[in-house]
């Protein structure tokens, strides 16, 4: 099989062996040498233009030596021709290649494994079309019988299709059909082996395609469901766990394709939902949100309910084996691991009207069957409503009444399916709300952990409607009983309470918001004595509880008696941490929150924390070029929580800021920030940029022009999609620059206008806040330059009207009508062709506010009646709804 040409190259014995015992080293858990010096020796070998020769060598001739060291050499081998391989000779590229090939077929599978990985790295790089001989040797191995050779073919080929799938499914010059033709049929072929390994991988291949939907198995859809119904029962577990994704993905992708046999599909999976292996299971189980997302018709599950839903709950009861009961154990004396801290995420500053919802942060703790049953019957209840308490609610009642420690798990999984209903089911629930809370509350003091953490997350699934009853006495004694039942577990001694009872009351004070104040006292003496005892993991929680009350509560908070209660510890905590610790952002987002709410009344601490933000995103930058004079290494994430406490701080101390400001170098590192590489930087930069402008724009002046142009290219950017954050916020800030430093603003206002222009033109697919924060602006352009933008006005006229007239009433709306005002006077004829359009824009607001404002819409209105005379205007009045009609009249026409 060896092309000719490469056959020539013979490794040299002498090299053959250093390279040999180099690899034997490496791998030897025993070996003194260290480690990294191997390295280096390998590394600098690979330097020679024909080592990863020898290294495939080792790996398919080298009989004598041990599996091991060929393996070893095969991993070096991958690892460096990721990097190599296109700059490699193309006579060392065909030996390596003529070299795998017979090895497809080696007698031991850890070998065969190795080289399916480098034939994927070496397609991956090459194409199918700079190794023609390749698809030929796989359809020889898979075709000839022998078992080494057909599993080995079988490793290579669903290796390629799982990472690089569509190279199978190209043409290739040189062939009659895409390669997947080819292959299909043998796959199909191979879901009737008599060896489970090569079941498993035929149908792992297929499944890779569902997605891609390739015509060859777009028309051989109904073998491929044959053969899934086939393997629907095969004794293999990890089979029956493929058959199951096969089906959810269908159900996902192609719906259409299973419509026929939904009756034998939903029986299939009840069946597997029970499945005795718990990979199985699970999988099984993703077909329920899967299918209430596929639109199909509801009713086809209907009937099956009263057979699902106990089988949810039965899988909702903790396994034996879930980590999570042995967490359960964790004292608050024992210090958190590494690996418990998750990875943490901010989320940059955003202006505008629909910010993204925050999900539940369980995305870092292992997704099992009980989790995925309890979300499925959260769809369920979503999509079915009421319907399934009939069903579900006497083996809830069961389960919870189920007595003696044994029965602990029972009931627990109940109290997880309370919560798992709360929203879907809450017309159902809501008449015995009361009972239900009354039941809950006692459940926060349950001998079992886990139980008293279920139960805090309950109870917040039901904290919207236990605060809308807070009016009378009743509702109100259950929500001061939600409440303090929840303090008190933020202060238990297991962590992981300690974690559900914070999460839970941080979604408490965002539903009851103002009513938390006359508690602040208590609520703030539970949450710092938590701050005082928790460990690192569940610290990052409680600031998260402590910023959402200052959010929830705002201006309240600014009492001496609270303050001095909340910010000793929470300034102590400030000078401990280190300006590298990632702890930091957790504090720095809390900050933010508190300066919002505090207002003037956090002036006091105000400086240290302005000049900490700044040290901070100085070092950081210098870090980015120069990490060894810097001392650390670049972290964007210390930069974007600087800018947004920055932003927090501006916020609340509005003009107070100026002399902070003024006596720092704020205005250059902002400007090197509004220009980063990274988007959550310019995103955070520009937000702060129009925050500062409303209050200090003169701080700004020297570098006003550059802080213009930047901004305006962020709205002209063939990737506006991918930034669209960044867009928003840079599109505010012009607006706010432009309403301050008024003409100063006008050599960039054609440009801005250009960008806008398209934006409101097609705001069908695009966010909701860019589209209204680029009519504000624009409005707010032509307020300030009416005489540079009022000759375009007939171009945007319609659209800027439509976008308009869904923004509610609030300043910044006030701002861009003036602006229509200010075009209307200087070009009446302009906006003639959408009058229809702009009256609409008038009639959405409730009330303007602003008296001037409001007699500049009358003599607009009054100056087109005048204008269109002939019953040109009733002809306009008529095309209008009775609605817009009736807001119109508050202008007298």
């Amino acid at each position: 099989m060896a092309a000719t040409g490469s056959a020539s190259w013979q490794p040299q014995e002498e090299g053959l062996k250093e390279i040999c015992e180099l690899l034997e080293q490496q791998i030897s858990p025993s070996s003194s040498a260290d480690k990294s010096q191997i390295l280096q020796q390998l590394q600098h070998y690979s330097q020679f233009p024909d080592f990863n020769n020898y290294l495939v060598f080792i790996l398919s001739r080298a009989e004598g030596k041990s599996v091991e060291i060929r393996q070893a050499a095969g991993l070096l081998l991958k690892n460096n021709l990721k990097s190599a391989y296109k700059l490699m000779a193309p006579a060392h590229q065909q030996y390596i290649k003529s070299e795998l090939l017979p090895c497809l077929g080696a007698a031991d599978k850890h070998i065969r494994s190795t080289v399916g990985t480098i034939v994927t790295v070496v397609v991956q790089l090459g194409g199918i079309l700079g190794w023609p001989e390749l698809l030929q040797a796989l359809v020889n191995c898979l075709d000839s019988n022998d078992l080494n050779h057909m599993e080995g073919a079988m490793d290579a080929l669903s290796k390629i299709c799982e990472d690089i799938p569509q190279v199978l499914d190209s043409d290739v010059p040189g062939l009659a059909e895409r390669p997947i033709n080819i292959f299909l049929p043998r796959l199909f072929q191979l879901f009737q082996s008599p060896h489970a390994y090569l079941r498993k991988l035929s149908l792992g291949s297929v499944n890779q395609y569902i997605m891609l939907m390739p015509s060859a198995l777009y028309s051989s859809m109904d073998k491929y469901l044959q053969g899934l119904f086939v393997l629907a029962n095969d004794p293999a577990a990890e089979v029956r766990k493929l058959v199951c994704a096969a089906f959810v993905q269908l159900i996902e992708v192609h719906p259409s394709f299973l419509e026929p046999h939904l009756k034998n599909v939903i029986e299939y999976m009840l069946q597997v939902n029970k499945d005795t292996d718990d990979e199985v299971a699970l999988e099984a189980c993703e077909f329920w949100s899967a299918y209430c997302d596929a639109e199909l018709p509801y009713e086809n599950l209907r009937e099956y309910l009263p057979r699902l839903i106990p089988i949810l709950l039965s899988n909702m009861v903790y396994a034996d084996d879930d980590e999570s009961l042995v967490d359960a154990e964790e004292d608050e004396s024992l210090p958190d691991r590494d690996q418990d801290l998750k990875p943490r995420f901010h989320t940059s500053r955003f202006h505008g009207s629909d910010d993204a919802e925050d999900d539940d942060d369980d995305s870092f703790n292992i997704w099992n069957l009980r989790k995925c049953s309890a979300a499925a019957l959260d769809v369920l209840s979503n999509v079915f409503g009421d319907e399934i308490l009939p069903t579900l609610m006497p083996i809830i009642q069961a389960k919870l009444s189920a007595s003696g420690d044994e029965a602990w798990k029972d009931r627990e999984a109940a109290v997880l399916a309370l919560g798992a209903i709360g929203e879907g089911c809450i017309n159902g629930l809501y008449p015995h709300l009361s009972e239900i809370v009354a039941f809950l509350i006692p459940l926060l003091d349950d001998n079992f952990p886990l139980i008293r953490s279920i139960s805090c997350w309950t109870l917040s699934r039901f904290s919207k409607y236990i605060v809308q009853d807070s009016g009378h006495q009743k509702g109100y004694e259950q929500f001061d009983a939600a409440l303090m039942g929840l303090l008190q577990r933020i202060l238990d001694t297991n962590k992981r309470v300690q974690e559900a009872a914070c999460s839970a009351f941080a979604t408490l004070e965002e539903e009851a918001a103002e009513e938390l104040a006359p508690r602040l006292e208590v609520i703030l003496q539970h949450l710092m004595c938590a701050f005082g005892k928790y460990q690192r993991r569940n610290l990052r929680i409680v600031y998260d509880a402590i910023g959402t009350l200052a959010d929830a509560v705002g201006g309240k908070l600014n009492q001496p008696v609270y303050l001095e209660i909340l910010m000793p510890p929470l300034i102590t905590k400030w000078q401990q941490v280190s300006n590298t610790d990632k702890d930091l952002f957790p504090l720095l987002e809390c900050f933010t929150s508190i300066a919002q709410a505090l207002g003037t009344g956090f002036s006091q601490f105000a400086q240290p924390v302005f000049q900490r933000c700044i040290n901070i995103i100085q070092t950081q930058q210098l870090a980015k070029v120069d990490p060894v004079s810097a001392g650390v290494q670049y972290d964007k994430e210390f930069v974007v929580c600087s800018l947004d406490l920055l932003s927090g701080l501006t916020e609340g101390l509005g003009s107070g800021i100026e002399s902070l400001v003024a006596q720092s170098n704020l205005r250059d590192l902002l400007l090197q920030c509004c220009m980063d590489d990274a988007s959550d930087v310019r995103q955070s930069a520009f937000a702060l940029l129009g925050d500062l402008a409303r209050v200090c724009p003169v701080h700004l002046h020297p570098r006003l022009t550059e802080f213009l142009d930047i901004a305006a290219k962020q709205l002209n950017t063939p990737k506006l999609k991918e930034t669209i954050s960044v867009a928003n916020n840079a599109c505010w800030a012009i607006g706010e620059l432009a309403i301050k430093v008024r003409q100063e603003i006008y050599p960039i206002v054609m440009t801005a206008i250009s960008c806008l222009v398209p934006i409101l033109q097609n705001a069908e697919g695009l966010n909701k806040s860019l589209v209204e924060n680029s009519a504000i602006t624009l409005g707010r352009l032509a307020w300030v330059c009416p005489d540079l933008v009022s000759p375009h006005m007939e171009h945007f006229m319609q659209s800027w009207c439509i976008s308009l007239s869904m923004i509610r009433d609030d300043i910044e709306k006030e701002d861009a009508f003036r602006g229509l005002c200010a075009m209307v006077r200087a070009n009446p004829s302009g906006a003639l062709s959408s009058l229809v359009f702009m009256c609409k824009a008038i009639a959405s607001w409730h009330e303007i506010r602003s008296e001037e404002l409001h007699n500049e819409v009358c003599q607009v209105l009054h100056g087109y009646k005048q204008m269109l005379r002939n019953g040109a205007w009733d002809q306009c009045m008529s095309a209008l709804e009775p609605p817009v009609k009736d807001k119109l009249s508050k202008y007298q026409v």
